[in-house]
């Protein structure tokens, strides 16, 4: 398998590095954390006009038809400038989810909004008690005068409270685990009956919980209504939270680069006993063990983006196939940034803990990306299940 970047591929990957560099940086980002949306609109704007928000759509859908290549790049370099705004959230899921279950009218209409940057959206999937188990969904949909009746809880909506528009995963029929069912709905923010906790995670990115209680959505918000079943979305959930982890096993590896590198440049520069910690072949051994870390993840994080792409194009990859790879990149990178992320601590010492050294910060990412869209030994189960 050839796993290198053509040329215009690589030409995206020093566009992105020059952004980070030039545009975004450490000091720039907390800055965007510490803001009141968590994030800032500027820089969203100017992903829109880099094409990065239209990059995995299909053409025909407003997007610029990328494949799973090019979400290498980008989600890589937005773990390296540990970037802050909802790409995984907007792009990633809720794109992923419209573009695979939306009708025309609404892949149209949400998608060229989310291309152009004018649209924040987030997914609705997961619920309190449901262990990553996203067939768990306790919310229903009853129809109503033309439309439906949205009741119930969602835990961990990734920028939920940030969010024009959320895509809500709710049961039309059969009872909570069962994978028939569900369907999925478009609801705009600050919809009469839905309550948002917005709180931060560890990691300084935001998250909230929302309570939908008696909240009317019309049937046109049913997402593939006239052209998808209802009751049937659970396969598009599926294989939108496995391309969402695959987008985050990515994002991982572009993480432990960052580490790998700084921490490497701090034993050069810091000294003990009268030369640099970077010396003592002890901890050599140990920057080593955080490089092939760093590598064999990113092999895994290559095979999970080829087989769980954001957009379907189509491909022989079958979901048993896409489940095995993502599932084991998800545990196999869990591990590894654990590893890396408590190796670079240990290695800076102290300071290694401080939010003034920018290590913590891409250790505390790291740790999080092992808990978001199933935990490691949610997917090692998953993986032997399949």
């Amino acid at each position: 398998m050839d796993l290198s970047f053509n040329d215009d591929q690589k030409q995206l990957q020093d566009a992105l590095a020059k952004f980070i560099e030039r545009d975004y940086g450490f000091d720039r980002r907390r800055a965007h954390q510490l803001a009141a949306e968590g994030f800032s609109r500027e820089a969203w704007t100017q992903f829109a006009d880099m094409g990065l928000l239209a990059l995995p759509f299909a053409e025909a859908d407003g997007g610029l038809g990328g494949g799973a290549a090019e979400m290498l790049v980008v989600m890589t370099a937005i773990g390296n400038g540990l970037i802050v705004e909802p790409y995984l959230a907007t792009v990633v899921l809720a794109g992923g989810a419209i573009a695979r279950a939306g009708n025309a009218a609404q892949r149209q209409e949400l998608l060229g909004a989310i291309a152009g940057g004018r649209l924040i959206a987030a997914v609705a999937f997961e619920e309190p008690g449901a262990r990553y188990d996203l067939a768990q969904v306790a919310t229903t949909a009853t129809k109503n005068a033309g439309g439906y009746v949205i009741s119930g809880n969602k835990a961990v909506v990734l920028h939920g409270a940030q969010a024009d528009r959320l895509v809500v995963s709710a049961r039309t029929a059969g009872a909570a685990g069962d994978a028939k069912g569900i369907s999925l709905f478009v609801i705009e923010r600050g919809a009469p009956g839905m309550a948002v906790r917005d709180y931060r995670t560890i990691d300084g990115l935001r998250a909230a919980d929302i309570a939908f209680d008696g909240v009317r959505v019309p049937a046109a918000n049913r997402l593939g209504n006239g052209e998808f079943e209802e009751g049937g979305a659970f396969a598009v959930i599926d294989a939108v939270a496995d391309a969402g982890a695959a987008a985050l096993c990515a994002e991982a590896v572009g993480v432990m680069e960052s580490l790998n590198r700084q921490t490497l440049e701090y034993m050069k520069g810091r000294q003990q006993f009268g030369q640099p910690i970077g010396a003592f072949q002890v901890l050599q051994h140990r920057a080593v063990d955080m490089f092939i870390h760093a590598e064999q993840s990113k092999s895994m994080a290559y095979l999970a983006a080829i087989k769980a792409p954001v957009v379907d194009r189509a491909d022989a990859t079958s979901a048993k196939e896409r489940r095995r790879a993502v599932s084991a990149a998800k545990v196999h990178i869990g591990n590894s940034g654990r590893v890396i992320a408590q190796e670079a601590i240990q290695l800076h010492g102290g300071m290694g803990m401080t939010n003034e050294l920018a290590a913590s910060h891409y250790a505390k990412r790291l740790t999080m990306i092992d808990f978001v869209l199933g935990d490691s030994a949610h997917h090692l189960a998953r993986f032997e299940a399949a």
